[in-house]
């Protein structure tokens, strides 16, 4: 007999000593608890009102009287366009009303001399009526004018772009010198003091049947300065390039050194259910998916059992169900075990 054979033989003769032997594995009782997970997204302040200033008409931009911040008043001057042409437009309607209106008081006079006449039978019928259908001529002329004057003046009037009302200028679209088209962008208003912060949320987040919770905002330039917001929005829409949703946060008390476009922090904290939490050794994982070596306490069997998990955390696994509490799971020596194995409890500290 060989040296290697008569090894063999001396194993196989040891073998179910060695498979009966319990196999020492850590041990943990599966602990179901409750907890509360916080999650901070970082999103900008917005104006929650906001208007695009534009000119009527295209032109060149003369001016931009007010720069990013600025706060103005309603009527009060934002940007000049160049106005030659419209003011020679207007001295045009100022020449056309003066003939006009000097043709209307001619086709008066002469209807009036033409009426004296015709009392005095120094004239004909015919004459008279000619003179007073001049007079509705010139009526129309006048009229004509005037919308002319009031057209040439309401042109001249637009190159002055003006605040509709209380704003605070959020962007400076258009610099002088630029030529820009009709309702082109010259500047962003925000109008009133409502202020939102606006996160790009991902959408398995935003899963929870729940009430809206508190969201907790701090500046990311002064993050010791904490106040509070209320979701206002979710938008319907989820960006097929990031997977993310638009929520919109209505801020409550902002601090005096907030400005629009700042980096804003959000943070929720959320009260989760009572969960079963194991160390994260203690998945295994089978063809259907994860697993965990559970043990009866009687026999000291163990038996691999399917888990489906909820979340997992720095250093342990939150499951969604699968086992109850107070069930024995193995931790540590998982991948020793198979289907009823005999196990014994680690010592303490060992």
């Amino acid at each position: 007999m060989t040296l290697i054979h008569a090894a063999l033989v001396l194993f196989l003769s040891f073998a179910p000593v060695f498979a009966d032997a319990p196999l020492i594995v850590e041990i943990v009782a599966a602990e179901s608890r409750t907890d509360s997970q916080s999650i901070s997204l970082t999103g900008e302040i917005n104006a929650r009102d906001t208007l695009s200033a534009s000119f009527p008409m295209s032109g060149r931009v003369a001016d931009v009287l007010v720069q990013e911040g600025d706060k103005v008043t309603k009527g009060f001057p934002l940007a000049h366009m160049e106005s030659v042409q419209q003011e020679q437009a207007l001295r045009a309607a100022e020449a056309g009303l003066a003939t006009a209106q000097a043709d209307h008081r001619q086709a008066i006079e002469d209807l009036d001399r033409q009426n004296a006449l015709l009392e005095r039978g120094a004239t004909t019928r015919i004459n008279r009526d000619s003179t007073e259908d001049a007079l509705h001529i010139a009526e129309g002329g006048l009229a004509q004018a005037l919308s002319e004057l009031d057209r040439a003046n309401k042109a001249l009037t637009e190159t002055v772009l003006i605040a509709p009302s209380d704003a605070t200028v959020i962007d400076r679209i258009a610099e002088p010198g630029q030529v820009v088209g009709a309702a082109q962008s010259i500047v962003e208003l925000a109008l009133g003091d409502e202020i939102d912060a606006v996160f790009e949320v991902p959408e398995v987040l935003l899963t929870d049947d729940g009430p809206p919770p508190v969201v907790y905002l701090s500046l990311i330039e002064t993050p010791g300065e904490q106040f509070t917001g209320e979701v206002r929005e979710i938008s319907p829409l989820i960006d097929p390039a990031t997977g993310t949703v638009e929520v919109t946060v209505a801020v409550k008390s902002p601090p005096a050194n907030m400005s629009y476009g700042d980096a804003v922090r959000g943070t929720v904290t959320k009260q989760n259910p009572a969960h079963v939490v194991l160390p994260y050794t203690a998945m295994s994982a089978t063809k259907d998916g994860p697993a965990v070596w559970v043990v009866d306490p009687n026999t000291m069997a163990v038996e691999l059992k399917p888990i489906r998990i909820e979340r997992f955390e720095t250093g342990q696994i939150i499951l969604a169900d699968g086992i109850e509490s107070g069930t024995l799971v193995v931790t540590r020596g998982a991948h020793l075990l198979y289907p009823g194995r005999i196990v014994k409890r680690t010592e303490a500290n060992q």
